[in-house]
């Protein structure tokens, strides 16, 4: 297996971790109860468990475009040092957004995820060349 796809399989391993914490964090702010009735309606949950909820999903949006990549690179056989360095560290920008979206880090968030895009976007661009 390819580093790129090495990290694709913890960053999706990473993306189950995410749904758990979100799952706690949610059940933990609105009761067992509500988290087992249907979702006609939906929960709107607030503080950490929303930005849990939120970071969550945002690896979803993120994990598509970063799994394009990986297949890309993987499959072509254009695993690189360069790609592998990208895919480790979109892994670690993932890994340290979830804390810095839960705990509110102004402008680090921000820094992080765009350090994971940019990653990945780099990936794409080694593989058309």
């Amino acid at each position: 297996m390819t580093p790129e796809l090495t990290a694709l399989t913890l960053a999706a391993l990473l993306q189950v971790f995410q749904i758990g914490l979100y799952s706690v964090a949610g059940q933990a702010q609105v009761g067992t109860k509500a988290a087992l009735k249907p979702r006609d309606e939906g929960i709107a949950l607030t503080g950490t468990a929303g930005r849990l909820k939120r970071a969550m999903e945002n690896h979803f949006e993120g994990l598509i475009l970063f799994t394009i990549a990986a297949l890309v690179i993987s499959v072509s056989g254009q695993s690189t040092g360069f790609t592998t360095g990208c895919a480790w560290i979109y892994l670690a920008a993932r890994i340290l957004y979830i804390p810095a979206y839960a705990f509110g880090w102004v402008p680090w968030r921000s820094l992080i995820w765009g350090a994971g895009f940019l990653a990945t976007v780099a990936m794409l661009g080694a593989a058309l060349i």
